[in-house]
């Protein structure tokens, strides 16, 4: 049995909308969720002992969201991640987008889908957001007409991305979240152990633009296909942090990609997808400098993310999984966030 319940959120500055949050209950989960940017404000999981903590980074109020922030768990598109250089060629024509990130364009832009007000609707068990991007909107070709819907299914919540264009566009839509399975506000990730179900990852450019190299993991810091604690991981292997593409299986059907355990509070994170990849960032960015819920501050390596996506900079990759949408075509893809105790 799920209960969905919509509130006031906030409004934006100079009556340009009201941001709604719904509130999704299960017995095992509870998720909150705002109308700006489809964004999951909060999301309280039991641990061992039935204790519930908030285990994603992010704020209290509205106002947290709308200064300069890491995309907390915002949906972000038109094309999440990077396209390298902020440009590119489509059926002869060059498309020049926002530099956002160093040299290159990031999760869709300056104005991108976690800065915008989405239209939602309540579910029976969840709330389905719409918008249409314009023809142009951040640079991209055609209109874009967008649905992302959050299910809640016991301790199982389910995104699913649609969407349809007008003309041929790249599409990469994913969620941004940051965990931290000891709860939000916990220190950092170290005692998090790690698995992620794939025998290839992207080697990137010190921009973080893929080389278009597939490199296998075996032997490498990469081989996540077996547990491994984060912290002593990241010293062994004497790394900053992961910032980086897996490719999973290319299955279109729904397939395990990750899993996070914390043994501390017994808490999973299992992480299945119909995505060809998954970016595994381990909030190397993060500073300390913003004041999130409860007084939590946010400092380097104090939250993961688990991107389900397509392959970074495949605009500029004809090897790599095919990221255009054509007229009359579909985007379709779905992710689920499956917690439970061990």
């Amino acid at each position: 049995m799920v209960s969905v319940t919509r509130a006031v959120f906030g409004d934006l500055p100079s009556g340009a909308g009201t941001v709604e949050k719904f509130h999704l209950q299960s017995d095992l989960l509870k998720v909150d969720i705002i109308s700006w940017g489809c964004t999951i404000t909060a999301l309280e999981v039991k641990d061992r002992q039935g204790r519930a903590s908030d285990v994603v980074l992010g704020f209290a109020e509205l106002e947290g969201y709308l200064q300069k922030q890491p995309y907390f768990g915002a949906v972000v598109g038109r094309v999440a991640n990077r396209i390298a250089k902020g440009t590119f060629t489509l059926d002869g024509k060059e498309y020049k987008l926002a530099i956002n990130n160093g040299p290159n364009s990031l999760h869709g832009g300056i104005r991108g889908f976690d800065k915008v007000l989405w239209t939602p609707e309540v579910l029976s068990n969840g709330v389905q957001f719409s918008r249409v991007s314009p023809d142009g909107e951040e640079g991209y070709p055609g209109e874009l007409k967008v649905w992302v819907t959050y299910t809640l299914d016991g301790g199982e919540l389910k995104i699913n991305y649609r969407a349809q264009a007008s003309q041929t566009t790249p599409v990469n839509l994913t969620n941004h979240s940051y965990f931290n399975l000891a709860g939000q506000g916990s220190p950092n990730i170290y005692d998090h152990e790690v698995t992620i179900d794939a025998d290839a990852f992207l080697p990137v450019d010190e921009t973080l633009i893929p080389t278009g190299e597939v490199a296998p993991v075996q032997g490498t810091v990469f081989d996540l296909r077996k547990p491994v604690e984060l912290g002593k991981h990241l010293q062994e292997f004497h790394i900053n942090g992961f910032d980086h593409n897996f490719c999973l299986k290319g299955s279109k059907e729904k397939h395990f990609c990750a899993r996070v355990h914390h043994a501390g509070s017994g808490r999973v994170l299992e992480v299945y997808t119909t995505q060809p990849g998954i970016q595994f960032y381990t909030g190397n960015f993060l500073d300390g400098t913003l004041k999130g819920k409860s007084g939590a501050v946010y400092p380097k390596h104090s939250g993961f993310c688990l991107e389900t996506q397509n392959w970074p900079d495949a605009v500029h990759q004809p090897d790599f999984p095919p990221v255009l949408l054509r007229p009359g075509e579909e985007y379709d893809h779905t992710t689920w966030l499956k917690f439970s105790v061990a």
